[in-house]
């Protein structure tokens, strides 16, 4: 049998791999990233409504250009066969 190709969108850039640790309300969320960060992210408003985040999601996140330590952006959430596909690659070590 053979093995389907999955493309998967990976970080680029400035951006990283998180898991979404707590719903904050307001559109927030606190993400917990692969440099052992924890960020407060928000999903901007041209994704806003397309994109449905939950507790325990992967995502991608993107850091602000001021205070990136603390705050991002969420560009891209995972489904479960990509997060699983991530994992195995070896890119989601948190």
């Amino acid at each position: 049998m053979e093995e389907i190709q999955m493309r998967v969108r990976t970080p680029r850039g400035r951006q990283l791999l998180g898991v979404v640790e707590a719903m904050l309300g307001a559109g927030k969320f606190r993400v917990k990233c692969t440099d052992m960060k924890i960020r407060i992210c928000r999903i901007p408003g041209r994704l806003r409504r397309r994109m449905w985040v939950r507790q325990s999601a992967v995502v991608l996140v993107e850091p602000w250009e001021i205070q990136g330590d603390e705050r991002g952006d969420i560009v891209w959430r995972y489904t479960k066969t990509q997060a699983n596909w991530l994992q195995r690659k070896g890119l989601l070590d948190i």
